[in-house]
């Protein structure tokens, strides 16, 4: 009788279930192209062409890859679309072996002679992995040129490698998986920014294997240094690398005369010379850690090198050629999506300032002035120095944490919270027939013959006689709770693990957009009378329903993992929370943007 080898069944079910996927994703790829930014995909992918900020060069170079394959004009576009679907097939894969490991630290196998509960893990990992195949959101991103299937396969993989780096972790060449994340780290920025934030996750895997003794201090201090890396990656490493090679560029060609790209060749080689004396001299004093980090940092910026690309192809006659960043200086404002204006985090303007007038003391802000080359001169010219190039309007109407921001939407803000409060300028109390126009457009507003269309309208025409205020942070809050995230994270995560009502763009309303779940009264409580559906409603190719029961095994899921092992439960933990929660803080997102 042949002895059960659970690394050769591990190992086939993985590539049984990526099989599984492989099949169903390429029998169901978009033949042509979707929409949204698909389309903009494909073509710059086939032609290695530059596309919106912040850019996916890597994405394009694959996706260039695969339309060699293409047999014909007409099946470039399904070629590229079959990068989604093996980005997504290798999802599967490496997931399937993600959760075996988990699974081996939770359930015992030391004494299992009958290898039950390897089975059991095996059996589970294919279950979940197949389950996660057949997802609504996933397989949607599985069928078409976009940078999400790829994205998850960075997710996927590094979450792998820190799993067999955390295996291997104590041992002498344990750090070699660390060095590998880094690169892949470095690699995903020509994909989507979104597996960056796998490195709080990874961060708290190192903490549980080398602090054997939790304590809420250095527990917090674990989450705090996680994220502050996680920062560190994103807001410094590279943004200031590339800053480092734009000023550079400029200093050496007009300080010097010296040819232009002389400066970026300088900053090269000035990196170069860090990290080779660097490791050098770590090496010799026997500096072990310090050795480790700067690994990890060449290898980051090895993987970022993929963004080379972009001021290559820049400075060819391309078609598509957007925002050319043909420079060092013009690559960084490209990566920090300048074109798209500053968006505030933490701290910064509400929508409420439409209506506020310029600050009385603080008038004006400057810009980055903005250099491009003369080559009649040979130099870095200036041609616009952007001195007071933007409004700075009252900065009475700034706040923390401000959800509702966006001037083009004030009417979805208000309908989520409630109206702005304004009262006349005192400057203005005495005039009868601006008070009169006030009262009047109070009691119509409050007796329904006007609509927040008529309010906003109302605002417009009249604020510089009136003192509107800010929205609160409380109705901030609300809108972040109800449309950041309900609206557009849980209500997509109930469509996978409950069910969807369709695939109709929604806007709040109860016809579209919704997740269902097939029970009846409860639908018809939340959406009303589900008895009286169209035909067209009822046979919509997207709806679905689960009656629960994927969310329900999930929750048992969750509860049975945290009592086994809490360690690896909240490492999975902080990799939800910052793919979802964490993630539509910082995206900040308005009402309503199209996302299905």
């Amino acid at each position: 009788m042949t002895a059960f080898n659970f690394n050769k069944w591990n190992t086939s079910l993985g590539w049984f279930a990526f099989a599984v996927a492989l099949v169903t994703y390429s029998l169901t790829v978009e033949p042509t192209l979707s929409f949204w930014d698909c389309g903009e995909y494909i073509s710059t992918a086939a032609k290695l062409e530059i596309g919106h900020p912040p850019g996916a060069p890597l994405f394009q170079m694959i996706g260039s890859f695969f339309a060699m394959f293409a047999i014909s004009n007409d099946t470039i576009a399904l070629m590229v679309n079959m990068m989604s679907v093996f980005s997504s097939a290798f999802t599967v894969l490496f997931m399937f072996w993600s959760m075996t490991i988990l699974l081996r630290k939770i359930i015992p196998t030391s004494n299992d002679k009958d290898h039950y509960n390897e089975i059991m893990i095996l059996g589970s990992a294919l279950v979940a992995s197949l389950a996660f195949t057949f997802t609504d959101s996933f397989w949607f991103n599985a069928t078409e040129a976009e940078v999400y299937a790829m994205a998850s396969l960075f997710i996927a993989i590094l979450i792998w490698l820190a799993l067999r780096w955390e295996l291997e972790m104590d041992t002498p060449r344990g750090n070699k998986w660390l060095v590998l994340i880094s690169l892949v780290i470095g690699l995903s920025f020509g994909v989507h920014f979104m597996a960056l934030l796998t490195i709080p996750a990874i961060g708290m895997l190192y903490f549980f294997k080398k602090y054997k003794t939790i304590t809420v201090k250095n527990f917090i201090v674990a989450n705090v240094v996680v994220v502050i890396v996680l920062f560190f990656v994103f807001k410094f490493l590279l943004p200031y690398t590339l800053s480092f090679f734009g000023k550079s560029e400029i200093f050496i060609v007009n300080s010097f005369g010296l040819p232009f790209n002389s400066g970026t060749i300088f900053a090269f080689l000035v990196i170069i010379a860090f990290f080779y004396f660097g490791l050098n001299y770590t090496q010799k004093k026997g500096h072990v850690f310090y050795n480790t980090i700067l690994l990890c940092l060449l290898f980051i910026l090895i993987g970022f090198s993929t963004w080379i690309m972009l001021p290559i192809r820049a400075n060819t006659d391309i078609p598509i050629n957007e925002n050319k960043p043909s420079d060092a200086a013009e690559v960084l404002a490209y990566y920090n999506r300048e074109q798209y204006g500053e968006q505030k985090t933490f701290y910064g303007p509400m929508y409420s300032e439409a209506f506020a007038g310029i600050d009385e003391n603080n008038p004006y802000f400057d810009e980055k002035p903005n250099y491009e080359r003369d080559y009649a001169t040979g130099k870095y010219v200036i041609t616009n120095d952007y001195k007071n190039a933007n409004q700075n309007l009252d900065d009475r109407h700034k706040g923390f944490l401000p959800r509702m921001w966006s001037r083009d939407h004030i009417q979805n803000y208000m309908s989520y919270t409630e109206p702005l409060d304004f009262e006349i300028n005192p400057e203005y109390a005495q005039e009868q027939e601006l008070v009169q126009i006030v009262t009047d457009f109070r009691t119509a507003y409050n007796q329904g013959k006007l609509d927040l269309e008529d309010y906003e309208r109302f605002l417009t025409t009249y604020g510089d006689y009136l003192i509107v205020e800010k929205p609160s942070f409380a109705s901030n809050m609300q809108f972040m709770f109800q449309y950041q995230f309900g609206y557009m994270y849980w209500r997509y995560l109930m469509w996978n693990f409950v069910g969807r009502q369709n695939d109709i763009q929604g806007k709040g309303d109860v016809e579209n957009g919704n997740w269902i779940s097939g029970i009846t009264p409860y639908d018809s409580a939340r959406l009303g009378n589900q008895s009286q559906l169209t035909t067209d409603m009822k046979n919509n190719k997207a709806r679905n329903t689960y009656y629960f029961l994927p969310f329900v095994l999930g929750i048992i899921g969750i509860i049975f993992h945290a009592k086994k092992d809490l360690k690896s439960f909240y490492v999975l933990l902080v990799l939800f929370l910052f793919t979802s929660f964490a993630l539509k803080i910082f995206l900040n997102e308005r009402p309503f943007e199209p996302r299905e």
